[in-house]
């Protein structure tokens, strides 16, 4: 299996090991299949298997530089004893009109843990097979959930440096806290003075400096990144959507073959990223539905074919999502436009310089035959969470609050009586503010821990481990810098 990038040619291609050690493309495109792989996919079969096993299966069509052995390593240290519930990822009966696959199960309670648990043991196994001895610096830019989830996936872990950074003031109470209290030699965090979009977009502007790149492969270090931009992120994704048709096939909620639904929060889009592809290999899904928040620059673009960032950055009770340029947007472009890769660096470098582009027609039609989209406001959220909660005492967080109100708008819309799957993307505990507001009308007396209190008070739900030692940590002290001061900060680290 070898990967290109989505600006450059076929012919300058890396096997599946070098992408991931790489991340991102030298020449700031992404990088994807040359081939997509084709298997021959018995869903029969599939449908009987538990999480691990369609992990591995879904991992050997993506990484086949990597030995049986390798992956099997991998797996079964990516999905042990860290995760609350045996079965990683669990999928409700219907509820409240959807099903709902839960993702928070891991030990940051967000859906990054899916992929950001096995991430590690891919680059290190990829470091193995293709002998780079240099140290490889992770360089992350986070909305709230990536940042903790690819600390603790890397802490500690020999020959990498993680550096994280984040949008201060842009993240939850409990995020901060589970960042700021992440333990490891290699860790570092920072908060920018700016949004998430200033901090993707120089971790980008970093990642493409060639002088900078030769310096420090000089020093003896190389840049990969823990974003959902590196392939070693995004195709681990890929197996909870053949899961979830396999368990709702084995429980009877779906006949085999026939195809379901998925409503996805979406920020940077690689989750329902993951989704397409799982369709594009022949997985029966009929609508992925793009639910976004009031940043819902991805729903214009669905509606309009025209994609503008020019528009109010809001910070959002949904903060994860809280994204205007959608990096992962671009693979889809690829696709959509036959693996043109001029055509894609005609439309990115659109965007950088007017801060817009419009897609063909050709692509606009194939994106409107696999896609719808819909958007949540503050207050449709916060509804949400009570009329989940109200009809059927199941509690939802604020980001699956945005998709499965998205959901119930799409079939109230349309009509369409397919079996709907809610990706629920983070445990309602990492909320605790928004979601008990929701619940109650009410806001709460103290954001934090004692947030966490009140909201246990209503629902009795079980609270999870990492929230109940979580606020007896100490912090490490927050550190600020401004988005030009990035570079800055990394070589001080990294020298």
């Amino acid at each position: 299996m070898d990967y290109r990038s989505t600006r450059g040619s076929r012919s300058d291609s890396l096997n599946s090991a070098e992408a991931v050690i790489q991340g991102l493309a030298p020449d700031g495109g992404l990088y994807v299949p040359v081939n997509f792989p084709t298997p021959t996919i018995n869903l029969a079969e599939i449908s009987k298997l538990t999480y691990k096993e369609t992990a591995k299966l879904v991992l050997s069509w993506f990484f086949n530089d990597y030995s049986d052995e390798q992956l099997d390593e991998s797996i079964r240290a990516a999905y042990g004893s860290q995760f609350d519930d045996d079965e990683i990822v669990p999928v409700t009966k219907e509820t409240a009109g959807s099903h709902y696959m839960e993702l928070f199960h891991g030990p940051t309670l967000a859906f990054k843990d899916i992929a950001l648990q096995m991430l590690p043991h891919l680059m290190v196994n990829a470091v193995k097979l293709t002998n780079v001895n240099r140290k490889i610096v992770i360089l992350t830019a986070t909305s709230g959930d990536t940042g903790t989830a690819s600390m603790n996936g890397f802490r500690d872990v020999d020959g990498t440096q993680v550096i994280v950074f984040y949008p201060n003031g842009g993240v939850s109470p409990v995020q901060l806290q589970q960042m700021l209290t992440q333990q490891g030699d290699n860790l570092e965090v920072v908060a920018i003075d700016g949004n998430f979009d200033q901090a993707q977009t120089e971790v980008k502007r970093i990642f493409n400096d060639s002088e900078l790149e030769k310096n420090l492969k000089l020093s003896g270090s190389q840049f990969s990144s823990a974003n959902s931009m590196n392939i070693g992120r995004l195709m681990p994704q890929v197996a909870y959507y053949f899961y979830t048709y396999g368990k709702l096939v084995r429980d009877g909620t779906v006949k085999l073959g026939n195809a379901i639904n998925f409503t996805v929060p979406t920020g940077n889009f690689g989750d329902i990223l993951a989704g397409y592809y799982a369709k594009k290999m022949g997985l029966p899904i009929n609508k992925l539905i793009c639910a976004s928040n009031q940043n819902n620059v991805l729903t214009d673009f669905f509606t309009t074919g025209t994609y503008n960032k020019n528009r109010d950055f809001y910070l959002t009770n949904s903060p994860s999502m809280d994204i205007v340029v959608s990096s992962n947007l671009e693979r889809l472009l690829f696709d959509l436009a036959n693996e043109d890769s001029n055509q894609i660096k005609k439309l990115m470098n659109e965007l950088t310089n007017d801060g817009q582009y419009t897609i063909s027609d050709d692509m606009k039609t194939r994106l409107d035959t696999n896609f719808d989209a819909g958007f949540a406001s503050e207050t449709a959220i916060k509804a949400e969470i009570k009329r989940v909660y109200e009809t059927a005492k199941y509690t939802i967080d604020p980001h699956t609050a945005v998709a499965s109100a998205v959901a119930r708008e799409y079939q109230q819309r349309t009509g369409d009586k397919t079996p709907m799957v809610v990706v629920a993307t983070a445990s309602p505990y990492k909320f605790p503010e928004t979601v008990y507001e929701g619940i109650t009308g009410k806001q709460v007396v103290e954001p934090g821990y004692a947030a966490v209190g009140q909201l246990f008070d209503i629902t009795g739900d079980l609270v999870p481990a990492p929230i109940k030692t979580l606020f007896e940590l100490e912090p490490h002290k927050q550190v600020v810098v401004k988005p030009e001061k990035m570079e800055e900060f990394i070589l001080k680290i990294v020298k």
